[in-house]
């Protein structure tokens, strides 16, 4: 093995280095912060656990993306986590099983056999927050709106915030009787917005012309609100499953325009992103520029029954350091104070108080004579008339 070959790391996999990391961390304290102010409870779930148990009640796609490796100790087959949310679930389900509304947040690395798209990391830093025990249209208000703060507290601009229902798709497909392959083939072309493999998918199918029309029409609505007033004349006939689904998006758009500095909302009623994960309103956070959903969030019913609690939920996820990637925020310099060594307990006094003030205190180690700026130090404790103080450099 070569001396490259040693530090090379996989695709997909990065360090992060001290300027991003202390970026990464201040974030991260901020977002926590915020989340606590709405009521977020901070968890910190396991890194690896059991294939059954990290699996139960998610997304049949998140087997593929489960890295998997057996415990020597039970000879089990265990999982490094893809993503945290299944483990909130279970945390509220059977270890906090409240009966009121559960709010939970976190912040940590997941770890996915393939990355999300071209380019993408196989290890995020996964921010999160969740909301168990309340289904109606107040709870994914709450989430849409915390997702749109903390988008706002990462100085993240000009973000675009689509919404969607997966009930729209389900209640019209249902309708038509499409067979499970026709669901299948015509679900993969509405997310590649393919008109023509639409048409072609529902023309061989023996749906109602009335229900054929309303499929192919949901390419073409999306925009503001009235792609919500054109799906409601466009599907008049449409079943109650739809235009439930219509109302439930219209309330959630109604609680978030009164939220304070809520941003215009978009709605596209071809979204189907998580469509086998998410069983209600979903929403996603997109910026210029940047191809992929810096955020995306949603209802989830359900999660909690294989733990045996059958809880609402809805719950929004990011990968924290793509924020950083598109955040517009300045880099704060490294400022701190250099402070030379020895045993002088005056010296080590002040040294202590500084740092107990809360300010960054380098101490030069004997023998080096390398500059402040190499230490991310702008002053210098010095010893002027027998009192130490502190001098801008």
């Amino acid at each position: 093995m070569t001396t490259k070959e040693r530090w090379l790391l996989p695709d997909g996999v990065e360090e992060i280095l001290p300027a991003e990391a202390r970026r990464v961390e201040q974030l991260r304290r901020r977002l926590l912060d915020l989340f606590e102010t709405w009521g977020y409870e901070f968890v910190m779930p396991p890194l690896i656990e059991y294939l059954e148990s990290l699996l139960v009640g998610a997304s049949r796609d998140l087997d593929t993306h489960t890295f998997k490796v057996t415990d020597y100790l039970t000879g089990r087959l265990m999982g490094v986590r893809p993503d945290m949310t299944p483990q909130a679930a279970r945390l509220d389900a059977h270890y906090l099983k409240r009966s009121a509304p559960t709010r939970l947040c976190y912040v940590g690395s997941v770890l996915r056999t393939k990355p999300d798209g071209f380019g993408g990391s196989r290890e995020p830093l996964q921010l999160g927050a969740e909301l168990f025990g309340h289904a109606g249209p107040e709870a994914d208000a709450e989430i849409l709106g915390l997702m749109i703060e903390a988008l706002r507290l990462a100085d993240i601009r000009d973000a675009h915030f689509d919404l969607g229902h997966v009930g729209v798709f389900r209640g019209l497909a249902a309708q038509a009787k499409l067979d499970a392959e026709q669901e299948t083939d015509l679900f993969d072309a509405l997310q590649r917005k393919a008109s023509n493999d639409v048409e072609a998918v529902l023309a061989a199918s023996d749906a109602p012309a009335a229900s054929k029309r309303m499929l192919a029409g949901l390419l073409d609505l999306s925009g503001g609100r009235e792609a919500l007033a054109r799906a409601r004349k466009q599907w008049r006939d449409a079943p109650r499953p739809v235009t439930r689904a219509l109302d439930e998006l219209e309330a959630v758009a109604d609680m978030v325009a009164k939220q304070s500095g809520a941003p215009a909302l978009y709605f596209d009623l071809a979204e189907l992103s998580g469509y086998h994960y998410y069983t209600g309103v979903v929403f996603s956070a997109f910026v210029p520029g940047y191809g992929q959903a810096i955020a995306r969030g949603g209802r989830y019913d359900g999660i909690g029954r294989a733990f045996g609690r059958d809880r609402a939920a809805t719950g929004f996820g990011a990968d924290l350091r793509q924020w950083l990637r598109v955040s517009t925020a300045a880099v704060p310099a490294l400022t701190g104070v250099l402070a030379p060594s020895g045993d002088d307990a005056v010296l080590q006094a002040e040294i202590a108080r500084l740092r107990a003030e809360g300010q960054r205190v380098v101490v030069r180690l004997p023998g080096d004579k390398s500059p402040a700026s190499a230490f991310g130090c702008d002053r210098e404790l010095v010893k002027r008339s027998g009192r130490w103080v502190v001098e801008e450099i």
